[in-house]
């Protein structure tokens, strides 16, 4: 096959996972080029290193803040901030759609977009076209910490009127420009042929949202660069992903603080970008709680590998992560992973098999089953012994691009038929499992 790939992924899960799906595709002998709109964390497993990368501008212009003597203009800036960057981003994808069709690419894969989770860029391609999509924009439909939706608050005891004119027609013209961003997304999702998640969880989240049905085509994890290096445990727990509230790191304090203190156990928390005023949140918790939190940004894959084969477990405290490719890299470390059962984790780690799960975020709980761990060097051996066999049944990546493959095979027979898909690559026809 010829692929096409749109993204615009910062470091993270999403480009580690468009990474090992390109690098599989290019083995298998495909030919994959990518378009995005500009450089962004290119430090981070860079695409150049496996595939041709072309660059387009996205230029989105932020309307010049008027004089104080343009009331209206100003109380509108939001919504024509909104408005412009979702017509630059048209435009970047117009312009990118027309160097992909010029040429003989077979199918578009795009990817999320830190601006948009889904651009416009399957409106104007005219191939075939499938979206692997990570999560709708969460901060458009979950509450964390409240849906922006929900109205300016009411005085108690009184029918709803607002209080001051002004904050709530800023408040108004704010909502409307999300409504021309959820518009946005739900009418790009809808134009591509198939759209792949990455767990039952995220299926079920883009159900809700974009009202499309799409499919599941699981991840895997690298276990090249994610393996036991037979270090001895030092009593550390490790916690994996980027330092910002949705990570939920506050209660992995609070729940190591619970333990006592004479084997309490210090937290590393490893990411790859950190929010500052949550940073500074999160010292001043583990100071007042007596916890010892380590924070590391930007690390290597080698000493990430090297800090989850020491650490006696990895906490997963995520709110609602839609997968998480953190609990399997540290499964293939031989680390097992105490994780709340919520998001996709719930489709990852089995209770008592390779990791522990426990039912809600109270630090109590989540303490007592830390310091199960803690206690028993003989289940944390068998738990990671377990879990490294599991990731050999079914967390490999030539298994994820397998899936992969077949939804890419799929959408252009569906397109074209049987003939062209023959034509362009015999090995598609392969069987592999759809999720």
């Amino acid at each position: 096959m010829r692929i096409a790939i749109w993204h615009n992924l910062p470091s993270g899960g999403g480009k580690r996972a468009a990474y090992h799906h390109i690098e599989g595709l290019v083995k298998r002998g495909h030919v994959v080029e990518s378009w995005s709109p500009r450089p962004l964390d290119q430090p981070f497993l860079p695409l150049t290193h496996l595939i041709p990368e072309h660059f387009l501008p996205f230029e989105s212009v932020t309307p010049t803040l008027p004089t104080v003597r343009a009331p209206l203009s100003r109380l509108l800036l939001p919504y024509r901030a909104m408005a412009n960057t979702i017509a630059a981003m048209d435009q970047h994808c117009e312009s990118v759609a027309r160097e992909i069709n010029s040429r003989d690419f077979d199918v578009l894969l795009a990817h999320p977009c830190t601006v948009f989770r889904v651009t416009a860029i399957g409106r104007y391609v005219r191939i075939p076209k499938v979206l692997y999509v990570q999560e709708p924009y969460r901060d458009l439909y979950e509450a964390t910490p409240r849906l922006p939706w929900i109205a300016m608050p009411r005085t108690p005891g009184k029918a709803w009127a607002p209080r001051k004119w002004k904050p709530f027609l800023h408040d108004l013209v704010r909502v409307q420009a999300l409504r021309l961003q959820a518009r946005e997304e739900w009418q790009n999702a809808s134009v591509f042929d198939r759209v792949l998640v990455n767990s039952y969880f995220s299926r079920e989240s883009v159900l809700r949202t974009y009202g499309l049905d799409p499919y599941v085509c699981y991840l895997g994890v690298s276990t090249d660069i994610f393996r036991p290096l037979g270090r001895p445990r030092d009593g550390s727990v490790i916690g994996v992903g980027a330092i910002h509230p949705t990570k939920g790191i506050e209660t992995a304090i609070r729940a190591i603080a619970t333990i006592p203190d004479h084997k309490r156990p210090p937290l590393v928390w490893v990411g790859n970008f950190a929010d500052e005023q949550y940073s500074r949140e999160l010292l001043k918790i583990s100071q007042a709680f007596g916890v010892r939190f380590i924070p590391r940004v930007l690390v290597s894959d080698q000493d990430l590998v090297e800090a989850l084969n020491r650490a006696t477990a990895m906490l997963y405290t995520s709110h609602l992560e839609p997968f998480g490719l953190a609990p399997l890299e540290a499964n293939a470390c031989g680390t097992p992973v105490l994780a709340i059962a919520e998001g996709g984790v719930r489709e990852t780690i089995e209770d008592g098999v390779n990791g522990l799960l426990v039912p809600d975020r109270r630090p109590e709980a989540i303490g007592r089953a830390l310091e199960r761990l803690l206690d028993d060097a003989d289940l944390v051996s068998a738990l990671g012994e377990r879990a490294r066999s599991r990731m050999a049944e079914r967390w490999t990546w030539g298994a994820a691009v397998d899936r992969l493959e077949s939804h890419l095979s799929e959408a252009v027979r569906s397109r074209h038929g049987h003939g062209h898909a023959a034509q362009a690559n015999p090995s598609w026809r392969k069987q592999v499992p759809r999720a």
